[in-house]
């Protein structure tokens, strides 16, 4: 369950108004044709999952790495999973991403970390056709056929795309890749709970079947539990904080969090709300931070710059811990010295995590005072906890937009850089700009 908290000044009966009008959207959320995913955790393809499963064990038993090809949602949303359970979890095959950029240098990284050592492709893409991900994996597929000829490169790929049309599908058929479904009412940003998302944190030993607990959770709480639960308001009150806040020109969202770990998750967030609400001159903009870290670049702007910023910031309940270690429960503690010459000397013996949660409230009430801060208190840092936030975002995104009266599963002005690319690059019927 999450737990939302909020430091500002907004009057409790306006809240409660705006929080009623953000439930009635549910009905009309859900009625979309693009809003698959709202189900997804109660109704997703049971089969295709134990498939996942199935998959899953080949590859980490014939592969040091797998390479996931993708760009936007086709990677953000696992990414941000493996990268939040790292200290977690354990698999011997290592993910890489590939496909969110056109670097050589970031090509050659890869090249360099696999060297001599076996892998596979899972190459996600709703059409084949997204320019990053093609000619990431035209590459790599020449990778693959160099290293082990036609006839086992075509069994070390993994195909995520469309169920029935589209370049990667119709390749996929006939070479005989192995192939999962990108749901048709499902967008990218939204699928990170179908096998987009799915295959790659089960390789990465994430356990799949607690995610989708977690979200099954916050599914449940919408859907079959009264609509005042305290999970379901939660969902409610942040994107009604959002757009009370908007509507006092708050214009910019920073999502932090005091975990390096939850780094992807922002990101992931980012493009969650970026792509769903940024659209006819509308929008709040989403930026991210990481604290400390950024406390020592962004925090005097928090504390003291134009305040047209809120934040939202995310927290534990109970303190994430390394699992495995040899420290008493995982924690990390200052040592004692026997002069104090660094001034630390009122830190010995305390934990990091006792530490860190000290900064954390002392940011919050510091930038409150200056700006409105919400928090998003989690149990903890586990597969169940951060399914329930995927989920808690997604239908918060979705009623956000709605309150801003645009639409939540579209992302026209996404075309027009590729448009300009396509010319510049003479692809055929784009000699003209658009």
């Amino acid at each position: 369950m999450i737990n939302l908290k909020l430091h500002s000044d907004i009057d409790a009966s306006a809240l409660a108004v705006q929080t009623s009008s953000a439930e009635n959207l549910v009905p009309e959320i859900r009625s979309d044709a693009m809003a698959g995913w709202f189900t997804l955790p109660e109704d997703y393809d049971k089969k295709e999952f134990e498939r996942i499963k199935t998959c899953t064990k080949k590859i980490q038993s014939d592969s040091d790495y797998l390479v996931c090809i993708g760009i936007g949602g086709s990677y953000l949303g696992h990414r941000a999973v493996i990268d939040a359970l790292s200290s977690q979890i354990k698999s011997r095959t290592k993910i890489l991403y590939s496909g969110n950029n056109i670097s050589t240098i970031e090509f050659q990284k890869i090249f360099d970390e696999i060297g001599d050592k076996d892998f596979s492709v899972n190459v996600i893409s709703k059409s084949g056709t997204t320019t990053e991900p093609a000619v990431a994996f035209r590459i790599f597929k020449e990778k693959l056929f160099e290293k082990y000829g036609e006839n086992e490169a075509f069994s070390r790929i993994y195909a995520t795309t469309d169920a029935e049309t589209g370049a990667l599908h119709d390749e996929s058929l006939y070479n005989h890749y192995e192939r999962f479904v990108v749901p048709d009412p499902v967008g990218g940003r939204y699928s990170v709970l179908t096998a987009v998302g799915l295959l790659p944190l089960a390789v990465a030993g994430v356990d799949i079947d607690e995610l989708m607990a977690g979200a099954r959770e916050e599914e449940a709480a919408v859907v079959t539990e009264p609509i005042s639960s305290t999970i379901a308001d939660s969902i409610f009150k942040y994107a009604s904080i959002r757009h009370i806040l908007r509507s006092r020109n708050y214009d910019t969202e920073v999502l932090a969090s005091f975990e390096p770990c939850m780094e992807y998750f922002e990101k992931w967030w980012q493009q969650l709300f970026g792509e769903s609400e940024g659209k006819e001159d509308k929008g709040i903009f989403p930026a991210t931070a990481v604290y400390t870290t950024d406390l020592h670049s962004l925090g005097q702007y928090m504390q003291q710059g134009r305040p047209n910023i809120f934040e939202t910031i995310i927290t534990f309940e109970n303190n994430p811990t390394p699992k495995n270690t040899n420290r008493v429960n995982g924690e990390i503690v200052v040592p004692k010295m026997d002069k104090d010459l660094d001034g630390l000397g009122y830190l010995e013996d305390k934990e990091l995590g006792f530490i860190n949660d000290k900064a954390e409230a002392a940011t919050m009430t510091a930038h409150s005072e200056h700006i409105p801060v919400i928090e998003l208190e989690l149990p903890d840092l586990s597969e169940r906890s951060l399914g329930s936030l995927i989920y808690f975002f997604e239908l918060a995104c979705a009623i956000s937009a709605k309150l801003q009266q645009v639409n939540p599963f579209d992302q026209p002005g996404v075309e027009a850089y590729k448009n300009e690319m396509f010319r510049l690059l003479k692809k055929p019927g784009y000699s003209k700009s658009a």
